[in-house]
């Protein structure tokens, strides 16, 4: 019978160079699916998403710098459905990234990690999320709609 390739990875030494057999972490099959890890996989995914996010502040930026005929260019993507969207979905991801980091600093404390708080704090970082989100929405509409009166007037 053909021996299973993982089980070299089961073999190593310790810190004085003894060997020792290593234990495996187990599947994801093994774990009930938990709001604690989608909030962990969320996190690094708005971090990524963030990120790029700023690229596109930084491409914005630039359309300024070059000019009016660059910046009307950038503000037609911009003003666009699509690019509302994208400005939108960069906004709440930035949001919840710098939430659940706020998290991530209050447990590297020492506070707040018993499965009770983790599971609180978590549901928790989806409302301020949420709440922080809509406030931002808002006030962003209540420019746009004054300054769309202003310059008809």
């Amino acid at each position: 019978m053909a021996s299973d390739g993982r089980e070299a990875f089961y073999y190593g030494t310790d810190t004085q160079g003894r060997p020792i057999r290593r234990p495996m972490s187990p599947h994801l099959d093994i774990y009930r699916f938990r709001l604690s890890m989608a909030l962990s996989i969320g996190n690094r995914i708005s971090g990524v998403v963030s990120s790029l996010g700023a690229g596109l502040a930084v491409a914005w930026l630039a359309a300024l710098a070059q000019g009016p005929r660059a910046f009307v260019r950038a503000q037609r993507v911009a003003t666009h459905p699509l690019g509302r969207l994208v400005f939108l979905g960069w906004g709440i991801a930035t949001i919840y990234h710098f939430v659940a980091s706020i998290r991530h600093l209050i447990w590297d404390s020492g506070a707040r990690f018993e499965k009770k708080e983790i599971n609180e704090d978590g549901r928790r970082s989806v409302f301020v999320t949420a709440g922080l989100s809509v406030t931002l929405v808002a006030a962003f509409v209540a420019l746009s709609r004054s300054r769309s009166k202003g310059m008809r007037s």
